[in-house]
């Protein structure tokens, strides 16, 4: 079994009993974390000089629509509204089951380059069984640790839409695909929810993935569509379960926020998309009242950027700006901070391997754990002098900084390059399946296309 022991790094573990350390080796046994812990002498290992980096987990993105990657900036100055026109209304439909794959492989990559080892991918546009086939495969082949979360087909979505999901193919997928749950993939439900698809059709879909064991999310507080209590909807229908992660969350009423604590449920805010796209403002304070700490997540990739670090900034700047706000208007001044950058690297890490059912085996750095694990090249302009780690990783650290990753164990960036993908190919077969999806809805790719905002629902 390969053995891999990096020495000298600075370690923020986000483990209670692990702790950090300005200097510390990290022992890879295989796929797990076998110790951590300064000087840990002789052993017989490939040794990684980690002098002057920065070792944390993995980032854990808990909700990402990675389907979207051939249209990557396409909706960069569009309206949640226009983004149902734009995206429903026009592209998904067009995808063949090729573009679902080039599509997922290569967002996957990207997670994986800017340190994100494990990936939620929402996937809701399964339009026929091959489509969900070549998603599964785009994330298998790209080689990260992923929920695969089987959602509906594009022409389901609209809302309030009455078509169900197949049942049935979520069925056979789970049962071709993820027979077993030891591997870097497993799979999950995205649900439409009540927002979306009528209340017997949400019941319907959740009993079903329950029976199938798998676990649930659903967007909910997204804008406008969010104010029709879905929160309540679902407990009304005694569908509130700690199985549960609920997605942005932005126009919640207060007792929905109480009902999610009581029943166990996780969040997942996406901030950069929230407040650009009109979801209403990140929910973060909202969830720490009542005793919920919430994932992150990069949610549509054809308006936001791929990376954690961006998240990390904008949902950190956002919370504290709102109560800011509220204190400005009260004639008060802020005494401190209401949420640290270590609150926030633990959001985008533990927190995001809780939301995914994964917190026994990444999230954070501790012996028995799976060997995600990021490294920051911390001799980099932008990061010496390192006064700060949590705070040099937060504040000021980009994936440019990133030397090496790990999945369970396998080093899959290294210098700062990817080991096992060919970019160039990739970028040319992405160049002709995103050229022929335009040419086949008939709109322009220069950003100049801006749709009819949908008002349905």
């Amino acid at each position: 079994m390969r053995r891999t022991i990096i020495r000298n790094a600075t370690v923020i573990s986000m483990d209670g009993q692990t702790g950090d350390y300005p200097a510390a080796d990290i022992l890879i046994d295989g796929s797990s974390i076998a110790a951590i812990g300064p000087g840990l002498g002789e052993i017989d290992a490939e040794s990684i000089d980690a002098t002057g980096m920065i070792a944390i987990p993995g980032f854990i993105d808990t909700h990402r629509h990675t389907w979207q990657s051939l249209l990557r900036n396409t909706a960069a100055d569009w309206s949640l509204a226009q983004y149902f026109a734009g995206v429903r209304g026009v592209m998904g439909r067009l995808y063949t089951a090729d573009d679902m794959y080039i599509a997922n492989y290569m967002g996957a990559l990207e997670a994986l380059d800017s340190g994100i080892t494990t990936l939620y991918d929402w996937s809701h546009n399964n339009n026929t069984p091959e489509h969900a086939d070549a998603a599964v495969q785009g994330l298998r082949d790209a080689g990260l640790r992923a929920v695969f979360g089987y959602g509906n087909a594009n022409d389901e979505w609209f809302p309030v839409s009455h078509k169900p999901t197949n049942l049935a193919d979520m069925a056979r997928v789970r049962r071709q695909h993820f027979n077993g749950e030891d591997g870097l993939l497993t799979m999950a439900f995205a649900a439409r929810g009540p927002q979306f698809t009528t209340l017997d059709l949400t019941e319907a879909e959740f009993l079903a993935a329950r029976a199938l064991g798998l676990r649930i999310t659903v967007h909910v507080g997204d804008g406008l569509w969010g104010l029709s209590n879905p929160i309540g909807q679902l407990h009304a229908r005694g569908l509130l379960r700690g199985d549960t992660t609920y997605v942005h969350c932005c126009t919640l009423a207060e007792h929905e926020f109480q009902l999610i604590a009581d029943s166990g449920g996780t969040a997942s805010l996406a901030a950069e998309v929230e407040m650009n796209m009109g979801h209403g403002h990140p929910a973060t304070l909202a969830f720490l009242r009542h005793g919920c700490r919430p994932s992150l997540s990069i949610d549509v990739c054809c308006s936001a950027g791929g990376d954690m670090f961006g998240q990390m900034r904008i949902l950190l700047a956002a919370t504290r700006g709102g109560a800011h706000g509220e204190d400005l208007r009260a004639g008060r001044t802020a005494a401190a901070q209401v949420i640290s950058a270590r609150d926030v690297l633990e959001f985008a890490t533990l927190q995001g391997a809780r939301a995914c059912g994964l917190e026994r085996r990444t999230g954070s750095l501790a012996a028995g754990k799976q060997a995600d694990i990021v490294l920051l090249d911390a001799r980099m302009l932008n990061l010496f002098p390192v006064n700060n780690p949590v705070g040099a990783v937060v504040n000021d650290a980009h994936p440019g900084n990133i030397d090496s990753v790990f999945v369970a164990g396998r080093a899959v960036k290294r210098h700062g390059r990817l080991l096992h993908a060919d970019v160039a190919a990739l970028r040319t077969r992405m160049e002709a399946a995103t050229g022929a999806l335009f040419a086949r809805a008939g709109v322009p790719r220069d950003g100049s296309w801006l749709p009819v905002p949908y008002a349905g629902g």
